[in-house]
Order: C-alpha cells, then structure tokens, then sequence
C-alpha cells in the first residue's frame, strides 16, 4: 500500500502481497528500494547502476507504482539522461501522467508508461494510449485484440503497442 497510491481491486490479488515477497529476508530489500527512492540522489545512483550494468531494457518496479508525482519526475529525468535505454511501467497512478500532460516534463520517447486497470482512477484511463488489462483466460485476452504479455512482457515495451493483456495467475 506504501507504493501504491491508486490501488483499487488489485490490491486483493496482488502478487507482491505473497510469494517470495513477504519472505523474511525479501521484505526489508523491497522497503530498503523503497527508501532508495526518497533520497535525494536516487537519480545519480540509478544512472550511474543502470550504466554499470549495460541495460538496454528497464522495467520500472516489479512491485509497487510511482507513489508520487515527484518520484515519477525522478524517472523522466533518469530517462531523458539515457535516451538509449528503454524504459517502461504498469501504473496506475494515472493522475501523475495527466499532471505531466499540462506540465514542463514532457514523457521521453523512450519512457512507455502503460495505465493499468484494477485502480481507483480507471475512469482516467485513455484506451488511445498504452494502457492493460488483467484477464481471466487467454481466450478473452484474445477475443478482445490484446497482446499477450503474461508469460513474456517485452513485448508491452515495444512501441506502438498499446493494447496489453495479462492473465490473471
């Protein structure tokens, strides 16, 4: 919940809620990263990781949302220093991305923020813009002309896709 600003439906079958991630020992490493966030160099320190490591691909949280809009400007400014790195994000903090349309941080081309659906503000969600669904069956993720990214979710990075389903597990 921490992270989470704009959870709805999906915090009674969210995945960070079980499994390796309430283990004794992963806990405090996801509320360290957490922590991380807030300092006032987490920029440098992700530009610096992400160099050192040679990503070309990142996937912004695993876990958890842009819990504010501050920190969500903290990932365009690590985007727009490396405009070779691909940087993509679930979010339902879809008020966030609504400021930033009317504010002086444009989204960077290589910046994919994909609105999801399960928060409170589904309403805001612009289904002209990258945006995805949790199904219940392959079959209806299907039918309804979405890609499937449950088993492999590259492909929700790739420009141009906007429809991203995912199979409820």
């Amino acid at each position: 919940g921490k992270s989470c600003p704009f959870a709805g439906i999906c915090a009674e079958f969210c995945y960070a809620k079980k499994g390796a991630y309430i283990w004794s020992n992963v806990k405090p490493a996801f509320e360290r990263r957490l922590e991380a966030t807030k300092r006032k160099d987490f920029v440098d320190l992700m530009i610096e990781e992400i160099v050192k490591k040679k990503a070309d691909r990142i996937r912004i949280h695993d876990s958890g949302d842009f819990y504010s809009y501050k920190y969500l400007c903290k990932w365009i400014i690590i985007a727009k220093h490396l405009p070779n790195v691909q940087f993509y994000a679930y979010t339902k903090s879809i008020p966030f991305i609504r400021i930033l349309e009317d504010s002086t941080y444009s989204i960077p081309d290589n910046l994919k923020l994909i609105q999801s659906y399960g928060g409170l503000r589904d309403y805001m969600i612009d289904l002209n813009k990258p945006h995805a669904v949790i199904f219940d069956n392959l079959y209806e993720l299907k039918r309804r002309g979405y890609l499937d990214a449950s088993k492999d979710d590259t492909v929700a990075a790739k420009p141009g896709n906007i429809k991203i389903g995912l199979v409820k597990h």
